[in-house]
């Protein structure tokens, strides 16, 4: 579902790949995001963490999954800038 949906923003879900914890041991990051799990996530170090508790998109309608990844582009576009 979630490719079809980033389809229609001409995003290509089909050409990334999650990358592992382990794999980024000792690594710090300008930001994390973590998407609801509080402080139950495992601690990335960064100079800006965010927890965007959201929906779950998993079992909504098309239009509540839709409304859900604008809210997230709208907030990476937030953060982006405040990056910047």
């Amino acid at each position: 579902k979630a490719i079809r949906f980033m389809d229609e923003l001409g995003y290509d879900l089909r050409t990334h790949a999650s990358t592992s914890l382990d794999a980024i041991a000792g690594m710090t990051f300008d930001a994390v995001v973590t998407m609801g799990c509080g402080d139950s996530c495992p601690w990335v170090p960064a100079t800006i963490r965010q927890d965007w508790a959201l929906t779950d998109p998993k079992h909504l309608d098309d239009d509540g999954y839709r409304a859900v990844r604008d809210e997230i582009r709208a907030r990476v576009r937030t953060l982006l800038a405040a990056l910047a």
